[in-house]
């Protein structure tokens, strides 16, 4: 009788963690909160002034980067374990689950000790300068010097969302929000008799309110796991997980950290077009974010059914699911970027009442509707190439597009064409599409299938074992 329940209440497990509506739903919210943590400090550090915005937002681009080489262990470990889920390998599951846990926890000390010491100097290399440099500077001391918090963060909650409950997930980013929006207020302008610190005070906020979430985390990941973690997990390094976790981990990170570094460049080149023009792109890549955000939430949920069906042995399932996620991810995307069209001006003065930044701002939203309909495509098909094992290929294309094309393209119009911003956005446009193009026809050939990360014999087991 206790097996057979138990049997059932895996079977229930499954059944949710292949719906995508129902992976979806709080992966939306989910990033959704996590987004509005960065309005939230927009919008609560404009009132001290834009160049403190600027500031937090040329930190954010290194953060940015960390955060995405700390994905490295997260993500790859999370396709792994959706794989061997979908093989019903649950005791190897609970294994490398530990395992990305310690190896992010070592990564991320590493990238602590690296902001506090050359913070400054990475800083000093986009051009900043004056109160925007220092604002930058304390921000990245704080926030980049406890980025191991972050690290852990990434490693539970990927697990957490790839076992199927993404909405227990969704329920802790709620928590942290929270927790940071209330920090915020106290610390940033002094309210009910806390010091007023600025910038440093949303730094600590972001830092308290991570770390709680840490503990909430960990508790929910001993609940609802089917095999539990053993102490003993966190100290075995089997080469055979690390080098799967890699496999799919370093080329995702590496192209990932690729875009961000073009972002990096374009913010350069950002500088020289001056203060107003600064400003006025980091408010708008704030609204836009909410224009993928559909496409973010649609693509997470079907890497996590694609990595369960291919480790089940169901590719052609896993191939016709991919095209519907393609096709409501456009619909919503659409649908976002016609609001923000619409009301792009009364957007960009939520931020700013400067009328040169918010003219160069509602300019640059215009080309939402290039830009964003190839990045939703993007998103949906490199999500699920990685979740099938095939994680090199957007690898090696990535390099071609963003870096040999969109760099030199954006310069081109920004610099010889005089586009300002608008050659900016143009050229992450151009990369978006080239790549969207390639990767459709890539899904499409079937090629991903041979990438599978659990042999055909351990599926072939698992039946033999089940009849």
């Amino acid at each position: 009788m206790t097996t057979a329940a138990a049997g059932n209440g895996q079977g229930e497990k499954e059944q949710k963690g292949l719906n995508l509506f129902f992976l979806t739903w709080p992966i939306f919210l989910e990033i959704f909160l996590f987004m509005l943590m960065g309005i939230t400090d927009t919008l609560m550090l404009s009132g001290i002034s834009d160049n403190a915005v600027s500031g937090v937002g040329a930190a954010n681009q290194y953060l940015h980067i960390a955060i995405l080489l700390l994905e490295v262990i997260g993500n790859g470990a999370s396709i792994v374990v959706a794989q061997y889920i979908g093989s019903r390998k649950f005791i190897e599951a609970a294994k490398i689950s530990a395992l990305a846990v310690t190896l992010n926890l070592v990564a991320g000390l590493a990238i602590s000790i690296t902001f506090v010491l050359f913070g400054g100097h990475l800083l000093q290399m986009l051009n900043l300068q004056g109160d925007i440099l220092e604002y930058a500077k304390s921000y990245l001391a704080i926030v980049g010097g406890m980025i191991f918090l972050q690290a852990i963060i990434n490693s539970v909650s990927a697990i957490i969302r790839v076992h199927g409950f993404t909405k227990e997930a969704m329920l802790v980013s709620l928590g942290m929000n929270i927790v940071h929006i209330v920090g915020n207020y106290l610390l940033i302008f002094g309210n009910f008799g806390f010091p007023a610190m600025g910038v440093e005070g949303a730094a600590i906020s972001s830092v308290a309110s991570r770390l709680l979430a840490i503990i909430v985390f960990f508790w929910m990941l001993y609940r609802i796991m089917s095999v539990k973690i053993e102490l003993r997990y966190y100290l075995s390094l089997s080469k055979e997980y690390i080098a799967k976790i890699l496999k799919i981990g370093i080329p995702s990170a590496l192209e990932q950290v690729m875009y961000q570094g073009c972002q990096i460049v374009f913010l350069y080149y950002a500088t020289y077009l001056g203060a107003a023009s600064l400003a006025a792109k980091n408010y708008a890549n704030n609204i836009s974010m909410f224009t993928y955000l559909f496409a973010f939430a649609i693509g997470m949920g079907t890497a996590i059914i694609v990595g369960r069906l291919v480790g089940a042995g169901e590719q052609t399932t896993a191939y016709h699911r991919v095209w519907k996620s393609v096709r409501w991810a456009s619909a919503f995307t659409l649908i976002a970027v016609a609001l923000v069209i619409v009301f792009r001006e009364p957007l960009m003065r939520m931020f700013t009442d400067d009328e040169e930044i918010i003219r160069l701002g509602i300019n640059v939203l215009l080309l939402s509707i290039v830009l964003e309909t190839g990045r939703t495509i993007n998103i949906i098909l490199v999500n699920s190439l990685r979740a099938s094992g095939d994680a090199k290929y957007p690898l090696w294309i990535g390099m071609g597009s963003m870096v040999a094309m969109s760099l030199p393209l954006g310069y081109f119009l920004i610099f010889y064409l005089d586009l300002g911003l608008a050659g900016i956005w143009l050229a992450i446009a151009a990369d978006e599409w080239v790549r969207a193009f390639i990767m459709f026809f890539r899904w499409r050939s079937r090629a991903w299938e041979k990438h599978a990360l659990v042999g055909r014999e351990q599926k072939e087991t698992t039946t033999a074992l089940q009849s």
